[in-house]
């Protein structure tokens, strides 16, 4: 596997704030949809006391001339590819939804390096081995914006403007195809903690599905559950970035 080159890390990896003498290091992975802007609020938050990085998916904003996500297997590869030299300083995943199958394949990356992240969190989504028949990416675009709207995942004022929609609109269905297809693939569980966030009222996961993390490590387990839906975190800021803060300060020496 080859080094990246800064150029191509600087297209994946976005840091909004400069954290030099952090002990430990957050890498967050943002929904179907989502881009890396959706965490400045968290960079903003944990820094400079935890250096937060976060993936820029290829299909949208400033990689938008890209093509999109083909599976998430291939996109873990690539996030693996960029992050697997940060090796200087303990490192925890936060993944929501999309995000947190896409960070549990990271760490069983990492972890076949021989350096397991800190802990994974892993947000709004059950766990890898439970299984829906979805195919929401096959819906036209109204079936797509319908969905969207659904989760309030998107601010509505741009699902409701036309030019910027067909700008996110591919980008959108490609992630959502990513993760409708996903299917875990044999292998041991990881060693890695999980601490699984979810809301009591999440049309993708209820709590019994997100339960279903905890058959995915042998190392510890913690289910927080919140009052909300998908986006329950919106509501929940503060207590979450607290969970973040006391799973990683265990690991800042």
């Amino acid at each position: 596997m080859t080094t990246p080159t800064a150029a191509e890390y600087d297209l994946w990896i976005r840091r909004f704030h400069q954290a030099p003498d952090s002990k430990v290091r957050l890498l967050c992975l943002p929904h179907a949809g989502g881009s890396a802007s959706f965490y400045f609020p968290v960079s903003a938050a944990l820094s400079p006391r935890i250096e937060v990085l976060t993936v820029q998916y290829p299909g949208r904003q400033d990689r938008r001339s890209e093509p999109g996500i083909g599976t998430i297997a291939e996109l873990a590869d690539q996030v693996h590819r960029m992050v697997r030299t940060l090796d200087d300083r303990p490192l925890g995943i936060f993944g929501h939804s999309m995000g947190a199958i896409l960070g549990f394949e990271l760490a069983r990356r990492l972890e076949a390096d021989g350096r397991p992240p800190a802990v994974l969190f892993a947000s709004g989504r059950r766990g890898p081995g439970t299984h829906r028949e979805e195919s929401v990416h096959l819906r036209d675009d109204e079936g797509l914006v319908a969905d969207l709207k659904d989760l309030s995942g998107t601010n509505t004022a741009l699902l409701g403007d036309e030019e910027i929609l067909r700008m996110i609109l591919p980008a959108i269905r490609n992630d959502y195809r990513a993760i409708e297809t996903y299917r875990r693939t044999p292998g041991e569980p990881l060693s890695t903690p999980i601490v699984a966030l979810t809301g009591d009222d999440d049309p993708k996961a209820t709590v019994e599905e997100v339960k279903a993390w905890a058959e995915e490590t042998t190392g510890e387990f913690s289910l927080r559950v919140f009052a909300g839906g998908h986006f329950y975190l919106a509501a929940h800021q503060q207590a979450v970035l607290s969970e973040i803060t006391d799973q990683l300060g265990a690991h800042a020496g």
